[in-house]
């Protein structure tokens, strides 16, 4: 059985939380897609913990965590991640397993996309500058370089050739602000380090636990409005984030897949540039940046804020067959006199409740107003204990949605979070 965790607005929806939350559940937690560009947030027993590219069921002793060949790895982020883990009673030595197809992202990578975004200058994508991208495009152009290599004799050989092939394209940008040194010295010593983990071949070993019966939480990264094909592309990501990404990023049949849990916030946010049609630039969308703390778990950059969207949200839901919700930050929206939910959008004059090709347009979101509420919900733990106006906006939602919210988060811990039967 493998039951599918995915983000369906534009990243950051709280996939860490739930995921941690429901891993008592599983066997196995297996990312299928994405990099340290992801920084999924955990608070167990008060203290934040932060994951970029470690599944999230690693703070679980009885818990196999997998990373799949669909995930591009950075050595020297890694390692760090891996030791702030353990020291903070993360299980990674005895559970963790990564996949021999994995990509690596080198230091040139990382340079390539830092020169890459800056060439764009005012119509940068908002990278991370992590490398993600022209990791991927080494992959897809069959140039890449996988994890498994590092057990190579020719490592050090193809490491080189797909450096030059990375730092030609850094030279046509004229780009010359970094020390490849250091960077270098810095991988290679990861890499010596990587070499005393668990390597698999995650295809045989995911499908061995499935024919032993063994329930596996497949785990996404970003969220799928930046899915490469079907999000606001250009300003997407480098990988499939919905559920499609699964079976091309675990080794999996579709038949196996079982339920597609979906989560969301109760609003929306996306970082970098892109359309963001329900987008608040006002006090109500800084009030909803600060109540939510909505700067980045990984790059600390303040994330644009609005009301949620629901042509995005069916959208998400329609492309991943998602059969289970979750509502996360519910608490947040505490204070507000309304709470608004973006049900069309106006392109150019133009109604429509399709999720747009062409983002060059003009693109406003039309939305419909709930009442607010002011009650402070973050200790609440049971459905029926909520204040009526959060139970109608939750309702208002399932049936726009068509779709069950069966887990409902009022705060970062594993404690706030209701449960529907």
């Amino acid at each position: 059985m493998v039951d599918v965790l995915l983000g369906l607005q534009w990243g950051d929806e709280g996939k860490g939380k739930v995921a941690d939350f429901l891993t008592p559940n599983y066997d196995v937690v297996a990312r299928f897609q994405g990099g340290p560009n992801a920084g999924h947030s955990l608070e167990i027993n008060g203290k934040r913990h932060v994951l970029n590219t470690l599944p999230s069921g690693i703070f679980h002793e009885n818990c196999i965590n997998i990373i799949g060949n669909g995930v591009v790895i950075d050595p020297v982020r890694f390692m760090e991640e891996i030791d702030r883990t353990t020291e903070a009673g993360g299980h990674v030595i005895e559970n963790l397993r990564i996949s021999h197809k994995a990509h690596l992202i080198l230091p040139a990578h990382k340079i390539l996309d830092a020169a890459s975004e800056a060439a764009r200058g005012k119509e940068k994508i908002g990278s991370t500058l992590r490398g993600i991208g022209p990791t991927y495009r080494d992959k897809i152009g069959r140039n890449g370089l996988r994890i498994g290599e590092i057990f190579s004799p020719r490592f050090k050989e193809r490491y080189e050739k797909v450096k030059e092939r990375s730092l030609a394209l850094i030279a046509h940008y004229s780009y010359t602000d970094f020390d490849l040194k250091s960077m270098e010295d810095e991988f290679f010593n990861a890499v010596e380090r990587l070499r005393a983990y668990q390597f698999v071949n995650s295809e045989y070993l995911v499908n061995q636990y499935i024919t032993e019966d063994r329930r596996i939480l497949a785990e996404g990264a970003q969220g799928s409005m930046l899915d490469i094909d079907f999000g606001s592309y250009p300003f997407v990501t480098s990988s499939n984030t919905t559920a499609g990404g699964v079976c091309t990023g675990l080794g999996i049949a579709p038949r196996q897949l079982n339920n597609v849990i979906g989560i969301f916030k109760a609003y929306c946010t996306r970082v970098g540039g892109g359309p963001f049609p329900t987008e608040l630039n006002d006090k109500v969308g800084q009030d909803l940046r600060d109540k939510g703390r909505e700067y980045g778990a990984t790059t600390g950059r303040p994330r644009r804020c609005g009301w949620i969207d629901l042509v995005a949200l069916k959208y998400a839901i329609m492309l991943s067959g998602v059969n289970k919700l979750c509502m996360m930050k519910g608490d947040v929206l505490s204070g507000f006199d309304e709470v608004k939910a973006g049900v069309a959008y106006l392109q150019d004059g133009e109604r429509t409740t399709e999720v747009c090709f062409d983002y060059g347009a003009e693109l406003n979101a039309e939305f419909v107003s709930h009442e607010g509420w002011r009650e402070d919900i973050t200790q609440v733990t049971a459905y029926d204990a909520l204040p009526k106006e959060v139970k109608s906006y939750i309702d208002y939602l399932e049936s726009e949605l068509k779709t069950g919210i069966q887990l409902i988060s009022v705060g970062p811990g594993r404690n706030q979070t209701i449960v529907r039967d």
